[in-house]
This record gives C-alpha cells, structure tokens and sequence, in this order.
C-alpha cells in the first residue's frame, strides 16, 4: 500500500509517495503547520516516491559507481552523480545510505534509503526544494530573513546579516507582542501585479535557537519539561546542545569555528509547547533592520535601510 501526501503553498506543489507511513507523516508534521499537507490520491505533477530497500539501494549504488560519474557534496554527504546528459540522473551518497534518481522531465523522483530516519529527512528537503524551484519559476523570490505576522496578516520582516537578531526580534514580536511566526530564517516573496502589495510564504524549516535566546525568552525550561516528559528535538540537533539541555546548561555552546549550536525545533512545536501560533501567509507591511550591540540601550535609528544583495538566495 502507497501512502500519499500533496504538499502545497502558493502555485506550488509536490505529490509524495511512499510504501512507508513514517515517511509521509514526517512530510506532515514538517509542512503542515506553515504550508499545506493533506492526504490523497497521487496527481500529475511533480512526485516524489520514497523507499526504504537496502538491496534497491545496493542496486542504484552499483549502477553509478560501475558507471562515469562526478563526485560532489549534496547535504553535507558526498555524492556520486551519473552523467546528466544520458537523461536519468542517478546519484548515491553512501556514507548516509541514499540513493536519489530523476527522470527525464524532472518531474519524477525518488530516493531510496536503508533507514526511516534519514529517507524521511532527504524526502522533505527534497519535497521542499522541488516546490522551490516551482515558486522561483512563478516569480517568486527566496530571501535570508525572519518574520511575524499580525491578525490582519500583515508580515513584519526582519533582516540582517548572521548574528544581528533577526530570530530575537521575531520570537520577540511572537511571544509578547502576540502575533504568529511566520519564517523563523527564510521567506518567500513576490510582488503582485500592481506592484503596491508584496506577498510573503514562508519557508518550513527546524528552527535554531540558541540556548542563551531560549533563556531570555523564558522558554528554556519550557524546552527541558518536554525533554524530561520523552519529547524529542528534531534530529539535525548537534549532542553537545542535548546533553547541555539535559544537564541545565545555558551558555552558548559554539564550534571551533566559532558558529553556534543550537537547538533545532520542530515547526509544529512552537505552537504546542510555546503557545506562539504560526502563519501560513502574509503581505509585506514594515521591514525591521535589527542590530545587535553588546551593553547597548535599545533603540531606534533614524537611518533608512532597504535589502541588500547579501538578504537574497541567488
């Protein structure tokens, strides 16, 4: 028996497929709570089908690696991809046990594994790249920035470069000023026709905070009761931050290259545990350049600032 699951947003949408119920209940609760996930029959259209066979993997596998191929990194995985230009394209990365192969027309995909986990993980990137390509061809555009939305589906828009609060400022407009999280790091967005209305989408994705931010926020130990109570974190979480939520340690953590680890969360559990709703959509009402200064008064600068090149996936 097939499991399906359409995901849709905006003019985008993808149909996933699978023989394993983990698989499309992972797409749910992954793209339900910002986009639109719903069970159905498989349609035209892009589809993804999902697999979970250790000797289909060893047969893709075989198949690139007998064969010409290039070696690149997908994923933070490295991958053996066949020639494109033989119209299937087959790739394989093994230290994850994947295998991905595309058809002619791009419209059918498919990813075999030998574990639920990470076939469950390659599917929703997957899922999600697909309805990306689909929203860029339809004019929109992917841009680096966190946002609200208020009752009237306004959208407030935070951006900045890496560290400068636009995850702060979001949360902040969230969890006291009550308005639903509509991007905790990325958006889409389009102008419509009469170029006075911009609209907004956002971009599911497990959400990282710092343990310092969760702290602030008074939601640090909100995170250790659902830990305590058996509750898991999404599974891209580094061990170092578990076993700092685990031992109560609040400091940030950070790597040798100075990046920061920190919690990944399900979209859904900001509404679960936080009580902060999220928004499925928005119009453009402010932009918010947040700026952050260690020992600095809050306040605001009179300088005006648009978005620049460096606030734009290209």
């Amino acid at each position: 028996m097939n499991h399906v699951m359409h995901i849709r947003t905006g003019e985008a949408a993808v149909t996933l497929t699978s023989p394993h119920p983990q698989v499309t209940d992972w797409a749910t609760r992954y793209f339900g709570p910002w986009w639109r996930a719903a069970p159905g029959r498989a349609e035209h259209g892009a589809v993804l089908n999902v697999h979970i066979d250790p000797e289909m993997y060893r047969a893709f596998s075989d198949e690139v690696m007998a064969q010409s191929h290039t070696e690149s990194e997908y994923a933070k995985a490295r991958t053996f991809t066949t020639d494109p230009t033989a119209g299937t394209v087959t790739a394989v990365a093994p230290s994850d046990s994947l295998a991905y192969r595309v058809g002619n027309d791009a419209q059918r995909l498919t990813v075999v594994g030998t574990d639920i986990l990470p076939a469950c993980l390659a599917a929703a990137r997957i899922a999600r790249e697909a309805v990306w390509g689909q929203l860029l061809r339809a004019g929109w555009t992917l841009m680096h920035a966190s946002a609200v939305a208020t009752e009237e589906e306004r959208a407030l828009l935070a951006f900045g470069n890496k560290g400068a609060g636009k995850s702060t400022t979001a949360l902040l407009l969230a969890r006291r000023g009550g308005m639903a999280l509509l991007a905790n790091d990325r958006i889409f967005a389009r102008a419509d026709p009469d170029r006075t209305t911009v609209r907004i989408l956002p971009w599911p994705a497990a959400a990282a905070l710092g343990l310092g931010l969760l702290d602030a926020l008074g939601l640090y130990d909100v995170v250790r009761e659902h830990l305590d109570a058996g509750e898991q974190l999404h599974p891209t979480q580094h061990q170092r931050v578990t076993e700092a939520l685990t031992t109560n340690r609040r400091t940030p953590l950070y790597e040798d290259s100075g990046r920061e680890l920190k919690t990944q969360l399900f979209p859904d559990q900001f509404p679960t545990w936080f009580g902060i709703p999220l928004a499925t959509q928005a119009t453009a009402g402010a932009l918010l350049f947040p700026h952050t200064e260690p020992g600095a008064t809050p306040a605001a600068v009179g300088t005006e600032r648009m978005p620049a090149e460096a606030d734009y996936f290209t």
